[in-house]
């Protein structure tokens, strides 16, 4: 089956289509996506503006368009903190499924660091027994651990990479206060969650997951994302603590040219990389491994798993009117199925 995931996230909205069935390996079919910062369309309460509502939609009739030109049977749309923690989330929520017809399923942080887990314990398997997943989004950071396919703690932070950068890093390139006074309060955010996490003894394996994770990997010589995702990478917190240095003097312009570094991130990779550097402190980790597989894969194989027990899913109202219009079309002019 040709499954779908629609990702609204802080910096990304982004559609994936795979094709799986239960118990194979998803393999991806295509992707549409758009750099889109909610953070940056908030309103001075915290509401989502009417421009950033207006993109939001468009991007959901394109999705909506996409994913019905390639015959998805099977939808999954869900946002995370950028919607979830707006003043008038639920508001837009409704409003998207009012114009659009899709409906956005609201995840809450704990939800995310469990969906996370469930991909990397996945992609890992059993022998890694007890795994740390660490994920840096753009509003939030998820942390999760446990021995099972779903963690026995998993706890969110509003400890994301862009909701960090506006907050507290205004200038650019940023101040040595504003950037000690970052660490200072990422530290204090992280101690006591942290704690609870020490219950459960040591990990045998810390995994990052993210574009942030990613991007800084890269930065301190892992391989490219071209090498593929069964290459192993691996981020160490002496390299991490030397990277970090660099990129608190650099201007956003400057960044962009170090690997792994996309323009729409360049600004949120230090805070990004102040987290990640405090969390690998905190959990005394000298090492952690890139983890290729997130939230979206575990959306869609925990989907996957659902149907062994459901059976066979009809397309959701906002495909089957699409997929079932391509299919007439292509009966009545079979030259087109070709093209």
């Amino acid at each position: 089956m040709r499954l779908g995931v629609l990702d609204i996230g802080s910096n990304t909205v982004h559609l994936l289509l795979v094709d799986a069935h239960p118990g194979a390996q998803p393999v991806a079919f295509a992707s549409h996506k758009r750099s889109l910062s909610l953070v940056k369309h908030l309103d001075d309460d915290g509401s989502i503006s009417e421009e950033g509502q207006h993109e939001l939609i468009d991007f959901v009739h394109e999705a909506w368009d996409f994913a019905g030109r390639h015959d998805a049977e099977d939808l999954l749309a869900f946002c995370t903190s950028a919607i979830r923690e707006a003043e008038n989330g639920e508001a837009v929520i409704e409003r998207i499924h009012r114009e659009t017809g899709v409906t956005l399923q609201e995840l809450t942080g704990r939800e995310e660091a469990a969906m996370t887990f469930f991909a990397v314990r996945r992609w890992y398997g059993w022998g890694r027994e007890k795994i740390l997943s660490l994920d840096i989004g753009g509003g939030s950071f998820e942390m999760a651990m446990g021995n099972d396919s779903l963690p026995d703690i998993a706890e969110s932070v509003p400890l994301g990479a862009q909701r960090l950068t506006r907050d507290w890093l205004p200038e650019d390139p940023p101040s040595a206060k504003s950037v000690k006074e970052l660490r200072r309060y990422i530290r204090s955010t992280l101690k006591p969650v942290v704690r609870a996490f020490q219950e459960l003894g040591q990990p045998t394996l810390v995994t990052g997951t993210s574009k942030t994770f990613r991007s800084l990997a890269r930065i301190a010589g892992a391989a490219p994302s071209a090498a593929g995702p069964y290459v192993r990478r691996v981020l160490q917190h002496t390299d991490l603590g030397i990277w970090t240095q660099r990129i608190s003097a650099m201007s956003s312009a400057d960044r962009v040219h170090l690997p792994g570094v996309s323009e729409a991130r360049a600004l949120q990779v230090l805070a990004g990389a102040l987290v990640a550097e405090a969390a690998m402190e905190l959990f005394h980790v000298e090492e952690l491994e890139i983890c290729p597989w997130a939230l979206r894969e575990g959306l869609i194989l925990r989907r996957l798993d659902q149907l062994v027990f459901d059976g066979p899913l009809a397309p959701p109202d906002h495909i089957r009117p699409i997929a079932s219009e391509r299919r007439r079309i292509e009966m009545q002019h079979p030259a087109w199925s070709a093209q």
